[in-house]
């Protein structure tokens, strides 16, 4: 199993996961050269891409979809109303849809998609499950409900939103309406947020956390990265490798 933030951000997102024998994106926020040039800086091939599977519409994650779609000839795996709302940026290519809560087999890999609260019209996290375990990928959340963390559960890798620091957002530039949206059942969750979702999900199988999603200007990695460890020093179920995804260049790749 690998696993790399290939982009994570308010401007650009995309998660390259290989398990089994199948290699996918999830979501592809930057051009597709960028796409490309970010993969084969970590030693990623793009040609073994077989799918790029879609969250939800906002411009960050979908972006340069629809070009890498047609430069690599690999279909676009994505929700009916996803496609609908997106469907001009996707453009044509070969389209797999998928429905919300229903999983369904690709290549070797069981998908689990499942439904988040979110300002989109379909938007969704993926459980991605191969004979090596499973990733979980769970960004743009509003509230980590229920079904968001019986779903997480037992996750070999989890990639996991980590968007604010409350107190940065309440005191930063973004006018009152955008913070409001920010902090709302639709909207991100928050350092404290993120480690509370942890809390709740953590297990002794669980070898790398990608912390993803962090705002530029209303988070600082360090403060992201001091919430989680702090809350994961103080627990002796288990120590997974800990990542902090940026906006500007990948991650290193987690190898299982």
């Amino acid at each position: 199993m690998k696993l790399c933030l290939l982009a994570s951000g308010s401007k650009g997102n995309s998660v390259y996961i290989e398990s089994g024998e199948t290699c996918i994106l999830v979501d592809s926020g930057c051009s597709g050269r960028e796409i490309c040039k970010r993969l084969e800086s970590r030693g990623l091939k793009p040609e073994k891409l077989a799918a790029v599977f879609i969250t939800h519409e906002h411009s960050d994650h979908i972006s340069g979809v629809g070009a890498l779609a047609r430069k690599l000839k690999i279909p676009v795996i994505v929700s009916h109303r996803t496609q609908e709302a997106a469907s001009r940026q996707i453009g044509k290519c070969d389209i797999i849809e998928f429905q919300p809560g229903t999983g369904f087999q690709f290549r070797d890999l069981h998908i689990d998609p499942f439904p988040i609260t979110h300002d989109a019209c379909d938007p969704v996290g993926f459980v991605i499950e191969s004979s090596e375990g499973k990733t979980g990928v769970a960004t743009d959340l509003g509230i980590a409900t229920r079904l968001v963390k019986d779903k997480l559960q037992g996750c070999r890798a989890l990639v996991l939103e980590s968007n604010h620091d409350e107190e940065m957002l309440m005191n930063g530039p973004y006018p009152w309406h955008l913070k409001q949206r920010i902090k709302s059942r639709h909207g991100h969750l928050s350092n404290a947020e993120s480690v509370d979702l942890l809390q709740d999900i953590l297990h002794g199988e669980l070898a790398g956390l990608f912390l993803a999603h962090l705002s530029e200007v209303n988070n600082d990695p360090e403060k992201a990265l001091a919430a989680t460890t702090s809350f994961l020093a103080g627990q002796n179920t288990c120590n997974p490798q800990l990542f902090v995804g940026n906006q500007y260049q990948p991650s290193l790749t987690l190898t299982l």
